[in-house]
């Protein structure tokens, strides 16, 4: 056989057009980066990581969906729906439910409770560091393995077929531009410039379906085409390999398949829980918005752009098997590695296949600013929220007295980190995905996501779940979920004709099915070792629980008595001056901590009031009345040595930033707290969207059961 290199994309060329659309797509989106990193305070916990608290809901929706839709989706979702149909879109209309759970039932509790990052909820839910520290690395495990990996090596698929160039080389570029952006414009910064790419994903994606249908004859002739879509060269031992699968078009499957209904019933909301109501890439979008209202447009906006994946990447994927069946569909391990360098499959091209097959010129340039606008929204939201739990919940515990300066620092360097992790992670990546990315990545989320999705759902909805009993049921669930791992990593996949020898706990026990008896499991040891041991008095969980979010925490809580020896929350001189500038009144209430605290040289009391005026901040004290000022924006005297420490504080955004320090800003979490109040009428609204959504998701999982 001969074993030269066949390039899929050899006729496939990009002109000057082509070339053009993609320098202008570059530059339109560095400049709404830029000026989303001039419009807001990037130097403080607040505006950097939460965007000041200010941003409206179609930002919010915008963000939510391109933070969610990377370029793991467009190469993982349009290779899964070659392989074998329609079925893993279900994950794309799973998630129209999921995502307006979490504005209706987990964001109140978690806005009640004043957090930032996810962690942090447990830690002030339950008390204690130990399950805020081990749910940190969990996170940033999944986030490097099952994210920023996989999009980048997506995205890279993508581009070096297009224009090319090295593998690596893309990956290079893309880290580049994403960075420049992410380290020095914060959450603000990745939240419109996603605005801008959510835009264009939809356009662009689009386009490319309505004329991928046209040319195929619709979804009549896509049915049609689809079952006929055998390759040439056939395995000689086995029939099966290549044949269209005969459920294609349905996405309730018999319990042996590969999307077994049980598992897409009962599995697949345990895995959409986590990333919808958990993650923090997906919740720290929610925590930016004004206002609850504001949060809730954001979701229903999002969760109606979940229709599109469906029919722009999983159906366009299967359009790219029927057209192109020797390239896409191949099944010989020496033909696939001729094809695409990988001896399982090839479905992972469908996409950039279809894009240079049946785009015409220029238009294929807004293919390649729709893959780019996919990758860079995904990579620049998980740098953000990586970095947020890092600092936040691993640095700041460990440093309890680092200045907000320090934790700003941090925060940048740590994103440089993920970069090199990632990056090294990905030759993995080729090797064990076996052309079908999504499913990679559903099953490491499978493996690593119930006990956490468990652990949250009885810390809101069941106030008798106490430390322990969590900290135990997420700890043997993670440990059993990284067991599985290993062993299918150590057993993968077989190659299609080839004799499946893994163990039958592994090749008989489906990834979604795994995901219920792990949350069972974790679930179960929570419950037990709970009732064993004493509960969390019920004063101590205002604010915290579902049943408790409108109560205020009160002096003596599990809150109000650790706050006074441990540093919490920060204070930061952006969430500061927004709070006193807002109108509502121009001096604060009383702190509810005791003792007192310095800042460069005023003593301020926790019982001090705090007022401003627009340049400084006044501390009036209860007891002797006198008034002592501090300039509200001071540059460090330090800042203005050396030309290297300029740009450093230009590019944290330190040019006239706050000077506070961690440990001199404290405040109770009642201060921090979100308010729950909505307006009637756009309550009502949202409401009522809200069961539109609903019916409407319910109708399309009727018409393609």
């Amino acid at each position: 056989m001969d074993n030269t290199t066949t390039d899929p994309f050899i006729d496939d060329k990009l002109n000057s057009l082509d070339i053009i659309v993609v320098i202008v797509y570059f530059l339109a989106v560095l400049c709404v980066g830029l000026w989303a990193m001039f419009q807001t305070n990037r130097s403080t916990v607040g505006g950097y990581f939460l965007a000041g608290r200010d941003m409206s809901w179609w930002p919010i929706g915008a963000s939510l969906f391109s933070s969610n839709v990377g370029s793991g989706h467009f190469i993982g979702l349009a290779g899964s729906g070659a392989a074998s149909g329609i079925a893993v879109g279900t994950f794309e209309w799973n998630a129209m439910f999921i995502i307006l759970l979490l504005a209706w039932v987990f964001l109140p509790v978690y806005m009640a409770s004043g957090v930032v990052t996810m962690p942090q909820y447990l830690e002030k839910r339950f008390g204690g560091t130990r399950i805020q520290t081990c749910i940190s690395f969990v996170y940033l495990f999944i986030y490097i393995f099952t994210k920023i990996s996989v999009d980048l090596y997506a995205g890279a698929i993508f581009i070096s077929q297009s224009l090319k160039w090295d593998l690596f080389g893309c990956v290079a570029l893309l880290l580049f531009i994403t960075g420049l952006y992410t380290i020095g414009g914060g959450l603000a910064a990745v939240i419109y410039t996603d605005a801008l790419q959510t835009f264009i994903i939809l356009i662009g994606g689009t386009a490319l379906t309505i004329t991928a249908f046209s040319d195929i004859g619709g979804y009549w002739g896509l049915k049609e085409s689809y079952f006929k879509a055998v390759p040439n060269q056939l395995l000689a031992n086995n029939s099966k390999c290549g044949m269209p699968r005969e459920d294609a078009f349905h996405v309730f499957r018999s319990v042996s398949s590969d999307f077994p209904w049980t598992g897409v019933v009962f599995g697949m909301p345990i895995l959409s829980i986590w990333y919808w109501c958990t993650d923090q890439v997906i919740v720290q979008r929610t925590l930016a918005a004004k206002n609850l209202t504001h949060a809730k447009g954001g979701a229903l906006l999002c969760s109606y752009f979940k229709v599109f994946p469906m029919f722009i990447m999983v159906m366009v994927g299967m359009i790219s098997r029927a057209k192109y069946p020797d390239e896409v569909g191949c099944v010989v391990p020496e033909v696939c590695m001729n094809v695409c360098q990988n001896p399982h499959s090839c479905s992972d091209i469908a996409y950039p296949k279809l894009v240079l097959g049946v785009m015409p010129q220029g238009a294929r340039g807004l293919m390649i600013a729709v893959m780019l606008s996919a990758l860079m929204s995904s990579l620049t939201s998980i740098f953000n929220s990586s970095s947020t739990i890092f600092t936040m919940d691993l640095w700041a515990t460990f440093r309890k007295k680092a200045s907000e300066r320090e934790l700003m620092i941090v925060s940048r360097i740590f994103v440089i980190f993920l970069v090199i992790i990632s990056c090294l992670w990905i030759p993995i990546i080729q090797a064990e995905e076996g052309g079908q990315l999504f499913t990679y990545i559903q099953k490491i989320s499978a493996f690593l996501q119930p006990p956490i999705a468990v652990c949250f759902i009885l810390a809101i909805f069941w106030s008798r779940t106490n430390e322990k009993g969590a900290f135990i049921g997420l700890c043997v669930g993670t440990v059993i979920g990284l067991i599985r791992l290993i062993i299918d990593f150590t057993f993968p996949d077989p190659v299609c004709g080839e004799e499946d020898t893994r163990p039958s706990y592994v090749k008989d026990v489906h990834f979604l099915h795994f995901a219920i008896i792990l949350a069972a499991i974790s679930a179960i040891i929570t419950v037990v070792v709970t009732l064993l041991t004493d509960p969390i008095p019920e004063e101590q969980l205002y604010g915290l629980t579902w049943l408790l979010r409108h109560k205020t925490p009160q002096e003596g809580t599990i809150m109000g008595a650790k706050k006074k020896t441990e540093n919490t929350t920060l204070v930061d001189g952006d969430q500061l001056s927004h709070n006193l500038q807002s109108g509502e009144n121009s001096t604060q209430n009383p702190a509810e901590t005791a003792g007192s605290f310095s800042n460069n040289g005023v003593v301020i009391t926790s019982q001090s009031s705090v007022s401003y005026d627009g340049k400084s901040v006044q501390f009036v004290n209860p007891i002797s009345g006198a008034t002592q000022e501090q300039e509200a924006v001071e540059t460090p005297a330090t800042c203005s040595r050396g030309m290297m420490k300029k740009i450093l504080n230009f590019l944290l955004g330190y040019d006239g930033a706050s000077s506070y320090t961690r440990h001199d800003t404290i405040q109770s979490r009642e201060s921090n707290r979100r308010s729950l109040d909505e307006d009637p009428f756009w309550r009502k609204f949202n409401n009522i969207n809200m069961g539109i959504c609903i019916l409407f998701a319910c109708t399309m999982w009727i018409i393609f059961r």
